[in-house]
């Protein structure tokens, strides 16, 4: 199993939901995240006043799936995040060594 980190621009939420659920991904967490990477943020003006906005407002989407499905989820949240401009985003994958529902007990691929 594998933990699937994206952080994307905020109007492509739904984009990537809509993207997974369609093929049978269930169970995302979303989290409002502030950051910046190569673009180091952006300048704005307020009351004819500039200032500089360092970390930019994402969100980070977490799915957890099964190994031969890994690649199937970040081809999606390609597709489906990329605008094509700096700031589109990254995709982590991280190994789990355990997964564990609360409800039943489950364990591994089942509590998936």
């Amino acid at each position: 199993m594998k933990k699937i980190e994206a952080i994307v621009r905020h109007f492509k939420l739904e984009d990537v939901k809509n993207a997974l659920t369609h093929e049978g991904i269930h169970g995302m967490t979303i989290t409002e995240v502030r950051g910046f990477g190569r673009q180091k943020g952006h300048t704005e003006m307020y009351r004819g006043t500039e200032y500089t906005v360092d970390f930019v407002p994402k969100v980070k989407i977490e799915v957890v799936v099964r190994d031969e499905n890994v690649q199937k989820v970040i081809d999606l949240m390609m597709r489906s995040a990329q605008t094509g401009q700096i700031g589109d985003g990254k995709i982590f994958v991280t190994p789990l060594s355990e997964v564990v529902r609360i409800r039943t007990g489950e364990t591994g691929d089942e509590a998936v």
